[in-house]
């Protein structure tokens, strides 16, 4: 393994290998296939699938986006092909590339999250799976799964005991106590965790006095939230013992070091994609030349330098 290279599933049978610690976000980059023309997609680390249910979705009505000062409002409402084109028409592209394909799956059931991950199982082109706990449950009077300790370990026991793919279960950050989540999680058999996703926002439209988003609340992202999953981040990484991947509010390098030294054993950069496609590769290119300034010899290095045992001082910033 290269010294940008990282593993985030050491205690799977299958590993889930990346040749650095640069991910791109569900939600942001499509299917992958969408960028190739735009990204040498081949260069990043890994590619974190659209979400996909068992079924189709049309999504949310519009509007659905909205702008924010350092961010930006969305509640798409995982707009996506389907399970069964996913394997059918995407994976097999996904299968003739080296970069490793993580599917983002949602389900409004324990049984939807089992048929996603046993259908998934053993598909060509797919690496693991990112389980979207952060989805409402329909039988529980549309509670997130994520939003407590039983229901996040439920929906994760169920989806381990159907596959042998690596998981990645993506916790919410719209909760009072994300350690005790965290751990329950890695005890019933998460590979990693990355953390987090959106925290709840709307907008007014002052000209209506109407919410801005057809759906009224919806997903905020961007640099504003950074500093919060950041603090997340460095808090479940002293309780768990499985890497950690860092998403919210990743636009350059110092932004990815944050959450490495927090940590987080690699990133995933969402919005900052949409302004441009190409910066998750300059943070890979910013990264190497940190290391080589410094004098590290692996980017583990970096991992969890600003926890309490392991003080550093790096000195200059790099954005």
């Amino acid at each position: 393994m290269s010294r940008m290279g990282v593993d985030l599933a050491p205690r799977n049978m299958h590993g889930l290998s990346l040749i650095n610690p640069v991910m791109v976000a569900s939600g942001t980059f499509g299917y992958g296939v969408e960028y190739q023309s735009l990204v040498d997609i081949q260069r990043l680390g890994g590619i974190c699938s659209k979400g996909v249910t068992v079924r189709p979705r049309d999504g949310n009505p519009t509007p659905r986006i909205a702008e924010t000062p350092s961010g930006m409002l969305n509640a798409i409402g995982l707009q996506n092909v389907g399970l069964r084109r996913v394997i059918s028409e995407k994976a097999p592209i996904w299968d003739r590339w080296r970069v490793p394909v993580i599917v983002n799956i949602s389900g409004e059931s324990i049984q939807e999250f089992e048929e996603l991950a046993a259908s998934l199982e053993g598909v060509p082109g797919v690496a693991g799976l990112e389980v979207n706990i952060s989805c409402p449950n329909i039988r529980a009077g549309g509670r997130l799964f994520a939003d407590c300790t039983e229901s996040a370990a439920a929906v994760t026991r169920a989806t381990r005991d159907v596959t042998s793919l690596p998981l990645m279960v993506k916790l919410s950050p719209n909760v009072g106590d994300i350690v005790s989540i965290a751990v329950a999680v890695e005890e019933q058999g998460a590979d990693c965790i990355s953390l987090a996703n959106t925290l709840l926002g709307m907008t007014i439209d002052v000209r209506t006095g109407r919410p801005g988003i057809a759906n009224v609340s919806a997903g905020l992202s961007g640099p504003a939230i950074r500093p919060i999953i950041v603090r997340m981040v460095y808090q479940v990484a002293a309780a768990i013992s499985v890497p950690i991947v860092g998403v919210g509010g990743v636009t350059c390098t110092e932004d990815a070091l944050q959450y490495l030294m927090a940590g987080a054993t690699a990133v995933q950069v969402g919005t900052a994609n949409f302004v441009n496609p190409r910066v998750a590769l300059e943070i890979v290119d910013g990264l190497d030349a940190y290391l080589d300034a410094h004098g590290y010899a692996h980017v583990s290095e970096v991992v969890g330098i600003a926890l309490p045992s392991r003080r550093a001082v790096p000195t200059s910033g790099v954005c």
